[in-house]
């Protein structure tokens, strides 16, 4: 890994740090969405592990890199295995391409429509 790589990491975990203790201090509204991530992610019908997973899915879908570096670490620490994280991963590939192929098939709609 590039040590650029690494800055960008530590400077995501730096900036997340000190706006959630400022947000905490002076957001009631914040404070709502920290309880509600905590009751998100708690253990239930579907594990801490698992959730995480399908958050680092989302992430990237939604190229989140601030999410990526919290939910790949939270997973982590819930005991899921690099290849798990990689397999979320590429469940997240899939959903980022496999809509498209919704708005293929408008695509091949209008075709058929201007080439009749």
């Amino acid at each position: 890994m590039q040590q650029i790589d690494r800055d960008k990491i530590n400077k995501i975990q730096s900036d997340r740090k000190e706006a959630h203790k400022y947000f905490y201090e002076k957001s009631p509204v914040y404070k709502v969405f920290v309880e509600m991530e905590q009751k998100t992610f708690k253990d239930c019908k579907l594990s801490k592990m698992i959730k995480e997973l399908i958050a680092i899915g989302i992430s990237i879908v939604t190229n989140c890199e601030s999410c990526l570096e919290w939910h790949i670490k939270q997973a982590l620490d819930a005991g899921a295995t690099v290849d798990q994280i990689i397999e979320a991963i590429e469940v997240g590939f899939e959903m980022g391409v496999g809509p498209t192929t919704v708005a293929s098939r408008f695509a091949l709609k209008v075709l058929q429509y201007y080439n009749k």
